[in-house]
């Protein structure tokens, strides 16, 4: 009897000084995170190979032997940075690509300047994108181009190829792209044409500023901010999740100004008018109609994505005119989609899969 009783208290000793040492760690852990520097992101050998105002154009160096013959283009949104696609080793989308032998370029910004508030859509989808794929022509010895559009990016992308139907892109890919932006509810009402001005907002700030942007994306879950850090803190005694966490919360907060003009355009033409969806999008003069692109196409959603819902992006897939065309709906969010662990696992490899025979 008396075995019976000492084992249970002896589990239960066990489980208190765990419990204790788990606290007294995460109070050191916790120390030690307020103390270190931000974490490095974006650290996979890359090359600049043009710097032109709020652009940033990249080449990234080669992790394998043999290439695919089609180079791959990364464009970002304008309102993050592109390190999102390259977090850290190991879990890093740009590293992943390069070990399975594609060559990959990407276009970055930085936040536009004052001078450079007249940007609009045109800017960078008749200007930037055209430039930057003369430059990837010219330096990797190929005419084609594979393209992989994340969220906004992927509206770019979008529009870019509406207006080149003859342009070298021979693959498009999207992530987490909107396209009904009238199923984008809290963005739409936000910025509801009736008591929105948006002329007011542009002509008085000139670029629309990062803080202002996000604030607008924490309305989309307003407590998300504060779950973060309690899943932060409960965890901090686990070293690889503070990592990733870190990594991830730096590129989340760093958020870029928009362009005045190029913010007026989307404002009225995406969000009022939703010219991506009725076919009616014109860009400088140039009706940009996504259903005449004919490209293999390959559209990802992020099943419990809070910025871009199902809904906002998923009639992309019935509008794109291509023939050979998948779309895929993954678990994960916005930003679980592309970077951390479960991307992976569930993203990397069907994109791998996706590329191989489309990249010869």
């Amino acid at each position: 009897m008396a075995d019976a009783e000492t084992k249970p208290r002896s589990e239960l000793g066990d489980q208190v000084r765990s419990l204790v040492e788990r606290t007294i760690n995460r109070g050191i852990k916790g120390v030690e995170y307020i103390a270190s520097p931000l974490p490095q992101i974006g650290v996979t050998p890359k090359d600049l190979l043009l710097e032109r105002g709020t652009l940033r154009f990249y080449h990234y160096r080669p992790l394998a032997e043999e290439v695919y013959r089609v180079p791959i283009l990364l464009v970002m949104a304008t309102t993050n940075r592109g390190s999102i696609f390259d977090l850290a080793p190991g879990h890093s989308l740009v590293e992943f690509l390069l070990r399975q032998g594609y060559d990959i370029y990407m276009m970055d910004w930085e936040a536009p300047r004052q001078h450079e508030k007249g940007l609009t859509i045109g800017s960078y989808v008749r200007d930037f994108i055209p430039h930057c794929l003369e430059l990837m022509a010219m330096d990797s010895g190929e005419p084609d181009a594979t393209m992989i559009g994340y969220c906004f990016g992927g509206v770019l992308s979008l529009i870019y190829n509406a207006l080149h139907l003859d342009g070298p892109v021979r693959n498009l890919v999207t992530f987490t792209t909107p396209t009904d932006f009238s199923k984008m509810e809290l963005f739409h009402n936000w910025a509801n044409r009736a008591h929105f001005d948006v002329d007011r907002l542009v002509d008085t700030l000139g670029n629309v500023p990062g803080d202002m942007l996000m604030g607008s994306f924490e309305m989309l879950k307003p407590v998300s901010r504060s779950a973060g850090q309690a899943r932060l803190w409960d965890n901090m005694w686990n070293d690889p999740f503070v990592q990733s966490f870190r990594k991830i919360d730096r590129w989340a907060n760093d958020m870029l100004p928009l362009a005045g003009e190029y913010f007026r355009e989307t404002t009225r033409k995406l969000m009022w008018e939703n010219g991506l969806m009725t076919g009616e999008l014109e860009i400088d003069g140039q009706r940009a109609d996504i259903s005449q692109i004919c490209v293999p196409f390959l559209h990802v959603i992020a099943e419990h994505d809070h910025i871009v819902p199902y809904d906002a992006s998923h009639p992309l897939i019935d509008r794109i005119g291509s023939t050979d065309k998948q779309e895929i709906v993954l678990k994960g969010g916005h930003v679980s989609l592309v970077a951390g662990p479960n991307a992976v696992k569930r993203l990397w490899p069907q994109l791998d899969i996706w590329l191989q025979e489309r990249s010869l």
